[in-house]
């Protein structure tokens, strides 16, 4: 059974994760551990993002002793994209309302809602397309790796969930933008949907599902 370290210390997604990959593979979790890195972010897409955490974390697992037998380091970055706004809030979607205030680390999910919608509401509501998009990032713990190699062998995941944006929140379920945003094909958001539904059909479930083949392949 390979053992897949989670570098987030963000429980709902560590609970997506460990639901979608089922008993398959051993999973560890940055909080099970009590390690904290946290290396600065200064990507300018997912992809970028989700490989500083994955190559940091992978490196430092690499030489420490407080992790044995990890054989992989999985990194996320996912956000929410309207296409209106030019993409935003992207890869700022975690800060977006600190953004305004230059407050630093990450706004509460209220703050970050309410501003969306304020900056939404100049446009016609059936403009209000988006998509979640979630990359992961997957490298390997090996010690004496060169951080070139290293690098090369990161392998990214991505998935998308298409949608739009409604006016007022709904349900009680999820985090972030979940309470405003209503899947392609839904009439409900996925705050209202539940795990159940939401893990199916996120874009963290269809970028965990292109993992989870690629991780079988290697096993």
């Amino acid at each position: 059974m390979q053992t897949l370290f989670i570098a987030t210390g963000n429980a709902h997604k560590v609970g997506e994760i460990r639901s979608f990959l089922g008993s398959g593979f051993r999973v560890v979790s940055q909080k099970e551990v009590d390690l904290r890195l946290d290396p600065e972010e200064t990507g300018s897409s997912f992809a970028e993002n989700a490989a500083i955490k994955a190559i940091t974390w992978a490196r430092h697992l690499a030489f420490g002793a407080q992790v044995q037998g990890v054989d992989w380091v999985l990194a996320d970055d996912s956000g929410l994209e309207v296409d209106i706004l030019g993409g935003a809030p992207g890869v700022h979607s975690a800060r977006y309302a600190h953004l305004e205030t230059g407050q630093p680390g990450n706004a509460p999910d209220a703050l970050n809602n309410a501003r969306l919608l304020r900056e939404l509401s100049r446009f016609p509501v059936n403009r209000w397309t988006a998509r979640f998009r979630c990359v992961l990032a997957l490298s390997p713990v090996r010690p004496g790796i060169p951080g070139e190699v290293l690098e090369r062998e990161t392998r990214w995941f991505e998935g998308v969930c298409e949608g739009r944006i409604q006016p007022q929140p709904a349900g009680v379920g999820g985090f972030g933008y979940d309470p405003l945003f209503i899947p392609e094909g839904e009439t409900r958001s996925f705050a209202e949907l539940g795990a159940s539904v939401k893990n199916r059909i996120s874009h963290r479930a269809r970028a965990l599902e292109s993992l989870s083949i690629g991780l079988n392949r290697e096993g």
